[in-house]
């Protein structure tokens, strides 16, 4: 009963989180099927919590920092980690993936319904996976810095550095962690499903196809940058803000182009196989 109102409360305490975990479970469902999007899920839930108890005990990968446990008791917790913390970490590197993929995937258009074309090529690729570790970083450049300030807003005043850092008092090495996290996230993930392909008990079992899925994921990365320059904004910090929105200005700018030249890859004529 104890950790069923500790969950319950983890989800009052963090409604937005929730709700861009419940929308990343119902993409991921689709592209990869329920079994895989299970496993992407306990995997970076897996190295998230690794990463971030390593952290706050001897600074690898993220530099040194703390959680402040005022909402022990009222959420839940995993030894000195909040749970929704590196749960989040699921939806932030899978978004991050299919970006990757979006950019490096052949793709097939018809008129805006926007789809992958077979993906076999570079799904478990390495330009894949780190191209989708730097722009795991590149949402926590945004996310960050607003929720150190969370004592100003809903999130409330959860964890403190060390030191003082040089972005926004957030530290670079928190930044280099970001890149390995996700690095290690999505280099495990796509081993281990490219090894699970050829079980036929994993292999497109629940998957679907949707219209417009090449841009769910996208459109996902781009909403969670919204929310937070809006928080950003919201608290007053402008010149934060400023540089959020030029960084997300410029992430957006690549998905135009790469939306205008959907042929930037060659599009074979064998069936649609999405990853």
């Amino acid at each position: 009963m104890e950790f069923l109102n500790l969950l319950i409360g983890t989800v009052l305490l963090r409604p937005y989180v929730f709700v861009f975990l419940a929308i990343y479970l119902t993409l991921a469902v689709w592209h990869f099927g329920a079994k895989r999007a299970a496993l992407f899920t306990v995997v970076a839930y897996g190295i998230a919590f690794l990463s971030e108890y390593s952290s706050t005990r001897n600074g690898f990968p993220y530099g040194y920092y703390s959680y402040i446990d005022t909402t022990r008791g009222q959420e839940l917790w995993i030894a000195n980690v909040p749970f929704m913390d590196s749960l989040s970490y699921s939806f932030l590197s899978y978004v991050a993936y299919t970006m990757a993929l979006f950019l490096y995937a052949p793709l097939k258009r018809n008129g805006w319904d926007i789809c992958f074309g077979d993906t076999s090529k570079v799904r478990h690729s390495l330009k894949v996976v780190f191209s989708g570790a730097v722009l795991f970083m590149l949402m926590d450049v945004v996310i960050d810095p607003v929720a150190f300030r969370g004592d100003r807003w809903f999130l409330g005043k959860i964890y403190t550095y060390q030191e003082e850092g040089e972005y926004f008092n957030i530290p670079l090495t928190n930044f280099g962690g970001w890149v390995i996290t996700g690095a290690a996230i999505l280099f495990c993930f796509t081993r281990i499903n490219r090894w699970l392909e050829g079980r036929p008990g994993f292999r497109d079992v629940g998957r679907r196809e949707v219209p417009y899925q090449a841009l769910l994921g996208p459109a996902l990365y781009l909403g969670v940058l919204l929310f937070n320059l809006a928080v950003t904004f919201y608290i007053g910090e402008m010149v934060l803000g400023l540089c959020g929105t030029l960084l997300t200005l410029a992430i957006f700018g690549v998905m135009v182009m790469r939306l205008r030249r959907p042929d930037l890859l060659p599009v074979k004529t064998s069936p649609v196989i999405g990853e």
